[in-house]
């Protein structure tokens, strides 16, 4: 019986502590699926810049354009999954190198870029509007990282390899389903030809699968739109 009365004391004396506890617990998971659409779309626009054998430092040193289509799940106010399909252009020029090339040999290029990947993204405040308790943030910054893969088009051939792309990047409603955002990615693509065959190896350094590979990063400014409300109190007839 004394064991009865002491577990029976012990749980009145932290009975304030545990439900606290709960509540907390409680609020953290409503706080991390309270959001109210599952879905996005939009499009991004802006720059491009390629780094690889034609350029070796300022990645918009030779700017080019950037579209982009992209579809997004939400899966919560923190994480979101996104697929994008891009075309962007990227081009460069070795003269503007301080690097000599073997044979003082000089080459310049200019491809168009077909890129689709998924990429995933954790919010670093939870990202939303919504009721005060909730702690919806109208704004945050965020990462993105993913795969994917692309085509380049350049001198009248084409070259496909897998990509990861990684970036950072800040989102801002500016009502219930309307989203404005900046985002900076950089691209690694596996493979030396997206500058095109004349500026593979120019180093005479045989290119690998993972190193000695041209790099492409993106620079947008775009908007969105949510859809495909959550239903919050739902009742299911069998």
């Amino acid at each position: 019986m004394w064991v009865l009365r002491s577990l029976v004391c012990f749980v009145a004396r932290h009975v304030r502590q545990l439900s606290a506890a709960c509540l907390l617990v409680c609020a953290c998971v409503a706080s991390a699926q309270s959001v109210t659409y599952k879905f996005d779309i939009g499009a991004n626009i802006g720059m491009s810049g390629y780094i690889g054998d034609a350029n070796r430092s300022n990645p918009f040193s030779h700017p080019g354009f950037d579209g982009e289509l992209s579809f997004r799940y939400i899966g919560d106010a923190r994480w979101a999954v996104r697929g994008i399909f891009s075309v962007l252009g990227l081009s460069g020029d070795s003269k503007d190198m301080t690097d000599v090339l073997p044979g003082a040999a000089g080459y310049s290029f200019t491809s168009t870029v077909y890129d689709l990947g998924a990429r995933g993204e954790f919010n670093f405040l939870p990202y939303g509007i919504g009721e005060t308790y909730k702690r919806l943030r109208r704004w945050t910054p965020y990462l993105t990282l993913g795969v994917g893969m692309a085509m380049a088009s350049v001198a009248g051939k084409s070259y496909v390899a897998p990509t990861v792309p990684m970036g950072l990047g800040v989102k801002f409603k500016l009502s219930e389903r309307w989203n404005a955002g900046v985002e900076f990615t950089m691209t690694k693509s596996f493979s030396d030809k997206f500058d095109g065959e004349n500026l593979a190896d120019l180093n005479q350094i045989k290119t690998a699968f993972y190193k000695n590979t041209d790099w492409y990063s993106r620079f947008t400014i775009g908007i969105s739109y949510e859809f495909g409300k959550r239903c919050e109190t739902c009742h299911y007839v069998d």
